[in-house]
């Protein structure tokens, strides 16, 4: 007669129990910190925008719309408009990119695919050096060294050479004072370039080598393996490098104070001297007694706030529209 099988008595282990529930409280409290972590950025972001804004309320509740296309700014009289430093801005910022962007992709380039192996290491830490120089340290630069090297040469020659050339010639006339949007838009495309040049280094170095090998192995050039291979498979950390480059072009605040002129005024050339929203305010904001003048200046930075967060907003837009169309 079979017998039934004895079934076997699981003695539960105390020191198991112990690890288990501890391993679990454990990663309760990582996640709770990290979300702590997250929270607090998102908690400053808001209490930062929500300050200025407050801030600003009486330059707002008194201009109005108005306030963002109005070029007068007279503290005598109160009259005050934010159209200048805004324009002030995106030129300066804008010509910084034009500069930057390209000479960053020849860095980085140049990094990955041209330069001897020995060579890359010391390079590029030069480049990473140059993104810990204080942005002071760059205002003073070109306003001691650049300014009068471009007064001297560069910008007498721009003015009697492409200031005479039909339609581009507005913005390359002008007096060579060394000052101006275009000084402050060099000096922000040399403090751009060391960020842009280490994002894209470092992407392109994510391209696996046997995707560049089997290019090269086909006969394709440097050039050919860089445009059909490299780019298209690290277009969208590229873009994404790129805009960070601009959001911090958009808020330098004391290399452009030393070197745009500081002027109320909108001028079609770029060698005439303007102002930013940044260095508006580091100028004024010390000796801001009247409550409109100060409220004002603090609406400029939620105005500051607002174009930055705009900018990064189509940055993140664009990734992932690139990142649907590739299907990821």
């Amino acid at each position: 007669m079979a017998t039934q099988p004895e079934l076997a008595v699981v003695t539960p282990d105390p020191q198991r129990a112990l690890r288990d529930r501890a391993d679990t409280r454990n990663d309760r409290l990582f996640r709770a910190m990290f979300t702590a972590a997250g929270l607090f950025v998102l908690v400053s972001l808001v209490a930062a925008a929500l300050s200025m804004a407050w801030g600003g309320r009486d330059a707002f509740a008194t201009f109005g719309w108005a306030f963002l296309t109005t070029a007068e700014w007279n503290v005598a009289l109160r009259e005050f408009g934010a159209l200048v430093p805004i324009f002030g801005t995106l030129v300066s910022a804008g010509i910084a990119m034009v500069i930057a962007v390209p000479v960053s992709f020849g860095i980085a380039i140049f990094l990955t695919e041209v330069a001897p192996p020995w060579m890359r290491t010391p390079v590029g830490t030069a480049i990473e050096l140059l993104a810990g120089i204080p942005s002071i340290i760059y205002g003073m630069w070109g306003l001691f060294v650049l300014a009068p090297v471009l007064s001297r040469t560069v910008y007498p020659w721009i003015n009697d050479s492409l200031g005479q050339v039909p339609g581009i010639g507005l913005l390359f006339s002008g007096p060579p004072l060394g000052i101006g949007m275009l000084t402050a838009g060099l000096v922000l495309a040399v403090m751009v370039i060391p960020f842009i040049a280490s994002v894209m280094r470092e992407v392109f170095l994510t391209v696996p080598t046997r995707l560049k090998e089997s290019s090269y192995a086909l006969g394709s050039t440097t050039w050919e393996v860089v445009w059909d291979v490299v780019l298209p498979y690290t277009k969208s950390a590229v873009i994404g490098g790129i805009f960070l480059g601009l959001g911090r072009a958009l808020g330098e605040t004391m290399a452009v104070t030393f070197v745009i002129g500081n002027a109320y005024r909108i001028s079609p050339s770029l060698l005439e001297p303007g102002t930013s929203i940044a260095a508006t305010i580091a100028n004024e904001f010390a000796e801001a007694v009247d409550p409109l003048h100060r409220s004002t200046l603090l609406a400029l930075g939620f105005v500051l706030f607002a174009l930055t967060f705009i900018v990064l907003s189509i940055a993140k837009l664009m990734l992932m529209r690139l990142q649907r169309r590739e299907g990821r």
